[in-house]
């Protein structure tokens, strides 16, 4: 092997041979004697301050060991302290750097729960240790943590086998020797256990595929991390010319000659000794066995050289020593120097080799480099060989996460988890005593939702928001309002057109028919007013259908105290000048001047006055927004009108009330006048269904929720209306459309008596026509 290196070196110039000689011997030799270097790049030519390379002699002999050593062996993690190990440099990733790969390519999975083999030893214990330290930190779970002993022991690795066989994480991480696993394998295969996932530093796994007949069956979708340094190129033609006659000055030689052929060297002799014999049962080697077309053992397993990056390290920094022309002093002398002054330009190395490997080291003094990452797949043909899936870049960090970069676009990732992933829609329930990594699902509550897998716990939706029918989601809650499109609202707003014709119609009538001795005796200007009033008020019911709008809030409520205002201040206007009507008798009584149209206008105008004053004050003081509500019915936004100052709503409640209550107590009293006039009684029933209505609405509209609120306020609107006006005028159109004999003078006369006739004639001059006038 160190002639493939120096027959390599002196490719180009002979000086340079002592340079590069100088730097193999620096490192430790029989590391580098293991090794085999690559083809070597193209170095400046050394030169001195006199223009001359020195020469071999002055290069005599060898220095003292140097505190500045690279090594490509050695990956103890606590090498990379510089505090300790100032001078210290290694070619080969530290247990540090590779354990932490192997810890993020498990994250990379999305494993949770994994198992740890290691091996009892410093090796297997640090590099396990940092492992759990890391994903520890991920939150991923360790099922079991078990110590392979250094030792091989038969009964101690029977019982690691059971106890993996009863263990139920998919993925387990390795930090054993090849001969350990080598046992448990046979073990696994023994027993029949598979489907375990794989995970090492080293590409042991390969070569245990190689050696052991079926552990493909077990090593199927492992996974292994190989650093990724120069390719020995060259190497197969060296190796084929390899002979113990060539180089009879290494013995390594002859060992690796007899395994290779499986033969025995005579005693004395390493030279053609012609044909192979066989004596006493052992097959002499010949010398004339060739390597050529042999496929040497671990060309699949070691396709790299990390002796290469160490060797010519030296070699470079050797050169920068000697072509140092700073002027400040701190270049060495290149003929006499000190072993500790190479360590400067050695950290300062930067260089690629002839395949394109770059090599520096970083500050802990390891050389940055990449990874491969393999997989052991089987082959169409049945062979088991690890292919390559991907990169690891331990420097493309995001603060101390390891960039994985895969490069199969179909590589299925496997999994190894403690509990099934818990899809959208439902959360992790912990198990009474278990790691946090075994869970059950459980779907969501109501009014809950969980968007991703293996949440913790469910999310409230927001507001006005609601969980779609899998929990998976919010989406916004459907807003509900007493529309003009649902069978519900447009009824009612057919009531209330109707009930505004039939207003509107019987104003018509008593416009054309304002002659008539019945509308005449229903005082004619009040019932106008009253019907206008009327329709008024069954149009304000079409106000509290459709979606709530500022103007509409602010127009509901007020148009609708008003005009009920107007219509029961009519309705009492016509019952005091009914009762006043009967109670003045005598012409200079003062209280007929309350008979005329003036007092009757002047009664409406001043409780209607009253009223609309109260609700400029609560217009002004608050007035009615618009309200989105969530909680009225579940599922779903009520959109309705707030009122608002309750204080100042209740008091314009409370007058339209007081009013309808004094009205009724006025028809009330009044209602045995005589019944040929028909007006008290008719007026006392209009009321009492006027207030019976507005009685039962408070305790409906308190119980209602979201439009049906609306709809019990809207009904009571038109239930009210309809009692006015079907109580008061309907019979009266009655007499004028169907009984035209009753409207005549004559029919007014019957049931008179000479009281009634008395009383009617002294009231003569009141209320025209009397109720018992006689016609001429």
């Amino acid at each position: 092997m160190r002639g493939f290196l120096w027959q390599k070196l002196g490719v180009s110039w002979a000086n340079q041979e002592e340079l590069v000689t100088l730097a193999v011997f620096w490192l430790h030799p029989p590391s580098f004697i293991e090794t085999c270097p690559s083809a070597v790049p193209e170095l400046t030519p050394y030169t001195s301050h006199a223009g001359s390379f020195p020469g071999s002699h002055h290069f005599s002999f060898l220095p003292p060991p140097l505190p500045a050593q690279v090594s490509h062996s050695s990956s103890l993690a606590s090498l990379s302290d510089k505090t300790q190990f100032p001078s210290f440099l290694r070619t080969l990733a530290s247990d540090l750097t590779s354990s932490r790969l192997v810890a993020q390519l498990v994250v990379h999975f999305g494993w949770s729960w994994v198992g740890i083999l290691a091996q009892d030893d410093d090796y297997g214990q640090q590099s396990s240790s940092l492992v759990i330290q890391e994903l520890g930190q991920a939150g991923i779970c360790i099922e079991f943590h078990l110590h392979v002993p250094s030792q091989p022991s038969l009964e101690k690795t029977e019982a690691l086998v059971r106890e993996m066989g009863r263990c139920t994480a998919t993925g387990i991480i390795v930090f054993v020797s090849n001969l350990s696993f080598q046992i448990i394998l046979q073990g696994l295969l023994g027993q029949g256990i598979s489907g375990r996932v794989w995970v090492s530093r080293e590409t042991l796994h390969a070569a245990l595929a190689l050696s052991i007949p079926g552990v493909s069956q077990v090593l199927q979708g492992s996974f292994s991390l190989l650093q990724r340094t120069s390719q020995v190129l060259g190497f197969p033609e060296f190796f084929a010319r390899l002979h113990p006659a060539r180089t009879p000055e290494d013995m390594f030689i002859e060992r690796f000659w007899e395994v290779t052929f499986r033969c025995t060297w005579p005693r004395g002799s390493r030279g053609p000794v012609g044909n192979s014999s066989v004596a006493g049962g052992i097959r002499f080697c010949s010398g004339n066995e060739s390597l050529i077309g042999w496929e040497y053992p671990f060309q699949d397993v070691v396709k790299l050289d990390v002796g290469y990056p160490a060797v010519y390290s030296i070699a470079h920094a050797l050169q920068d020593l000697g072509t140092c022309e700073q002027g400040d002093g701190t270049c060495a002398d290149p003929w006499h120097f000190q072993p500790w002054q190479l360590l400067h330009p050695l950290r300062k190395v930067h260089f690629k080799t002839v395949d394109g490997t770059e090599i520096v080291f970083d500050a802990n003094g390891d050389m940055v480099t990449t990874f491969d990452l393999l997989q052991g797949q089987k082959t169409p043909e049945g062979l088991f060989r690890f292919v390559r899936i991907g990169i690891l870049n331990p420097q493309a960090s995001s603060g101390q996460s390891m960039m994985v970069q895969m490069m199969k676009e179909d590589f299925q990732v496997p999994s190894s988890a403690c509990s099934k992933s818990c899809a959208p829609g439902s959360s992790q329930i912990m198990r009474q005593g278990a790691p946090h990594c075994c869970f059950d699902c459980s779907p969501c509550p109501e009014g809950h939702f969980a968007d991703q897998r293996d949440m913790a716990r469910c999310l409230p939706c927001p507001g006005e928001q609601a969980p779609s029918p899998a929990r998976d989601g919010c989406r916004p809650l459907p807003e509900i309002f007493l529309s003009w499109r649902e069978p519900l609202g447009q009824a009612l707003a057919a009531g209330a057109v109707a009930l505004a014709a039939a207003a509107l119609g019987t104003l018509t009538l008593f416009l054309r028919r304002r002659r008539a001795r019945a509308v005449r005796a229903a005082h004619g200007a009040l019932s106008r007013a009253l019907l206008g009033a009327l329709a008024l008020c069954s149009l304000s019911a079409l106000l509290f259908l459709g979606p709530p709008r500022a103007a509409t809030c602010l127009l509901r409520r007020a148009a609708f105290a008003v005009v009920f205002a107007v219509a029961v201040s009519c309705v009492l206007a016509k019952t005091l000048a009914v009762v006043l009507a009967f109670r003045v008798t005598r012409p200079d009584d003062p209280l007929r001047v309350c008979l005329g149209p003036r007092a009757s206008a002047a009664v409406v105008l001043g409780a209607s006055s009253l009223q609309v004053l109260l609700c400029g004050l609560w217009l002004s003081i608050s007035p009615p927004v618009p309200q989105r509500d969530t909680a009225s019915e579940p599922g779903h936004v009520v959109v309705r009108c707030q009122e608002g100052s309750g204080a100042a709503f209740y008091c314009m409640l409370g007058y339209l009330g007081l009013l309808a209550a004094v009205t009724l107590s006025v028809a009330f009293l009044a209602r045995r006048l005589p019944a040929a006039f028909n007006e008290t009684k008719l007026l006392t029933l209009s009321m009492l269904l006027f207030c019976s209505v507005w009685t039962a609405f408070l305790p409906l509209y308190h119980s209602a929720r979201g439009k049906a609120t609306v709809a019990v306020e809207v009904f009571s609107i038109l239930a009210s209306t309809a009692g006015l006006l079907g109580c008061i005028f309907l019979p009266k159109c009655y007499i004028i459309l169907r009984r035209r004999e009753q409207n005549v003078p004559a029919r007014l006369w019957r049931g008179c008596g000479p009281s009634g006739e008395g009383r009617a004639r002294s009231s003569r001059a009141a209320v025209s026509p009397g109720p018992c006038h006689k016609p001429s």
